[in-house]
């Protein structure tokens, strides 16, 4: 403990770095998700084409090798040098954008044929006809999963401190090599990790209790939210059913 809370101020840095790197990424992810997403719910032949082309090449790339190749491989084809954070970001918000995409594609798929059926019927615009109907019901569904993408992209993010950038698990390994400590740098880095990500868990648990509450669904989700939700009212605790 002594370890980590002499040195709070340098995990301090680093966990900010990775949270920079997190929010950036889910924010690209997010906006590529729903763009593809919804392009692979389309008829035209042609949109559909493009959501797949982008969902199977980001799927199928390691974060890794995206990272290497913005940040080493770019310079060397074009006259542009990426910072080391724009490729970090670049990397993580492409891969997991390809899987958020396949998850708003799935989402809007499953909301009924019948209310796509009542807004035709209602002589809807497409764009109405998504934004008030559609996505609003398949927000409330897409919301766990991201969560869960959110959480991988946070762990992912550790890949760039193989370009160099102080994020934490740079500045664990750097602690180590310089004090020798290899177990105390490490469960301070992991300790910062998990807060990060506890964290994240409860914001998006939040955002899944407001949204099911729009739709008039009953709470959903565990977690520490499960603790803060008072009892329900006229049920005892070990009460018989």
């Amino acid at each position: 403990m002594d370890f980590f809370l002499n040195r709070f101020p340098a995990y301090l840095d680093g966990a900010l770095t990775t949270l920079m790197l997190t929010l950036l990424g889910s924010l690209l992810a997010f906006i590529l998700a729903m763009v593809i997403g919804i392009l692979g719910t389309l008829r035209n032949p042609l949109a559909r084409g493009i959501a797949t082309v982008y969902t199977e090449a980001f799927r199928g790339v390691a974060a890794l090798i995206l990272l290497f190749w913005f940040a080493y491989a770019v310079p060397q084809i074009t006259p542009y040098q990426l910072s080391p954070i724009f490729a970090g970001v670049l990397a993580l918000g492409l891969n997991v954008g390809a899987y958020g995409a396949e998850v708003v594609r799935a989402a809007i798929n499953a909301v009924p044929r019948a209310q796509t059926e009542a807004t035709i019927a209602l002589n809807m615009s497409w764009a109405r006809r998504m934004w008030l109907v559609l996505l609003p019901q398949a927000w409330a569904q897409m919301l766990p999963t991201f969560g869960n993408l959110i959480i991988e992209l946070m762990k992912a993010s550790a890949i760039v401190s193989l370009i160099n950038v102080a994020d934490l698990t740079d500045v664990a390994g750097t602690l180590r090599q310089s004090t020798g400590e290899t177990i105390p740098a490490f469960v301070s880095a992991l300790i910062m990790y998990f807060v990060i990500a506890q964290v994240l868990i409860l914001g998006m648990r939040m955002l899944e209790r407001q949204a099911n509450r729009r739709l008039g669904r009953a709470p959903t989700g565990g977690g520490l939210l499960s603790l803060l939700r008072p009892p329900t009212p006229g049920t005892r605790v070990g009460a018989a059913k």
